[in-house]
């Protein structure tokens, strides 16, 4: 990764100042609306009297944006891995300024029209979202899909999942605090570098807010690089592998509770409800989303545990109770015992079949010990696991 500044290039900074605000813009080929932007930023720069500097992320562009970039006065960093945010992470860290902020390359983003976030900067606020549904989406500007499902959706998700205090989650122009950002140790490479950003600034307590801002037609000719449903897909996997609750642990605990009251209430018997039969197929179904239930728990507590571990997700006051009380001398006495009153139940079973003198069965009479033998078996022997799991993940805690 490599800075260059065009010897012939008029630069507003000099070696000695001190640089308030850097915009960055990632870029690949946008030869056809570099200059504009680059214009746009340095003007806005000048108007408010900001010392600053325009930053190009170049992600490898054939078609000549570094020239343009030098030539507009632009200091361009040369990004030799490929990706969104692999771009914006290596401007934001050869950034000079106190401030960054950071937008798409396309002239689609207010970049004459700067105030806005420096003020919020200024005032106090670590990330300064814009917000392109207060400030006014031009025609044609964002497509259906994006406006009307993948943009609402996903705000909506990351308020629900980390209780984000933002509007329009995935807008492309945000300004922040550098060193506040350059703590939170970024790490995706592609469209959902906005997606973490914004996740890992709320665990990690940032002060967020919005401002309004406008959003234009994309000025280019081409086809955007933004893909709707593989890179939707990416900022949902992110948000799904970012908040285990919602991924494992409410699903598990709602097929637990379902498959528990299923196998309580057909453990004596078939049932009949407005004409239709549960039986032992009911209980078998009931027991499946059970021991489902009972897996995913298991993991939903080890990824939580683990992801604090590594810093990824702040600590879950509700999982380190749960761990003071829940040792693994605990876990291993419960799940063991689980273990053998599940063996118990085969045993009955088994001295049933003999006492029948191991001939054929009825299987409806016969299937309903040896189900809940199966359900207590795996329950006790997946406590035992997990038990064990998350010892090695409190492991230089204690």
């Amino acid at each position: 990764m490599t800075s260059i500044q065009a010897p012939h290039a008029i630069s507003e900074v000099q070696p000695d100042q001190l640089i308030e605000l850097t915009v960055v813009l990632p870029c690949l080929n946008e030869a056809e609306t570099l200059a504009v932007c680059i214009d746009k930023a340095r003007e806005s720069l000048r108007t408010l009297g900001l010392v600053g500097e325009v930053v190009v992320a170049d992600n490898g562009s054939t078609d000549g944006s570094q020239d343009i970039a030098l030539a507009h006065g632009a200091r361009v960093v040369d990004v030799p891995r490929r990706g969104y945010g692999a771009a914006l992470m290596a401007g934001i860290t050869e950034a000079r300024g106190e401030f960054v902020l950071m937008a798409d390359a396309d002239d689609s983003y207010a970049l004459d029209d700067l105030g806005p976030f420096v003020e919020a900067l200024r005032d106090g606020c670590d990330l300064v979202m814009g917000n392109r549904f207060r400030g006014g989406i031009a025609a044609g500007a964002m497509p259906f899909l994006h406006r009307y499902l993948g943009n609402p959706v996903l705000s909506m998700l990351g308020r629900l999942f980390f209780h984000i205090p933002v509007k329009d989650f995935h807008c492309g122009i945000r300004a922040f605090r550098r060193d506040r950002v350059m703590e939170l140790g970024l790490r995706t490479s592609g469209m959902e570098f906005a997606s973490e950003m914004v996740v890992r600034a709320s665990l990690a307590e940032l002060k967020m807010c919005e401002v309004p801002t406008t959003l234009r037609p994309d000025g280019r000719s081409r086809s955007p690089h933004l893909r709707t449903w593989r890179d939707g897909w990416r900022h949902l996997r992110f948000l799904l592998a970012f908040s285990p609750r919602w991924l494992l642990y409410y699903p598990s605990l709602a097929l637990q509770g379902i498959g528990l009251l299923g196998l309580i209430w057909l453990a004596v018997g078939p049932h009949t409800v407005g004409g239709i039969g549960f039986g032992l197929h009911s209980m078998l179904a009931c027991a499946t989303m059970f021991v489902l239930g009972v897996q995913g728990l298991g993991l939903a507590m080890v990824a939580r545990s683990y992801a604090a571990h590594l810093g990824l997700l702040s600590p879950s006051s509700r999982l380190m109770r749960l761990g003071s009380r829940f040792s693994l001398e605990r876990g291993l006495v419960m799940g063991g015992l689980l273990f053998l009153l599940g063996a118990a139940c085969f045993i009955v079973a088994l001295t049933s079949w003999g006492a029948s003198g191991f001939g054929a069965l009825d299987v409806i009479d016969t299937m309903r010990v040896p189900i809940i033998g199966m359900v207590l078996t795996v329950t006790g022997f997946q406590m035992i696991i997990v038990s064990f799991t998350l010892s090695l993940t409190r492991i230089g805690e204690d």
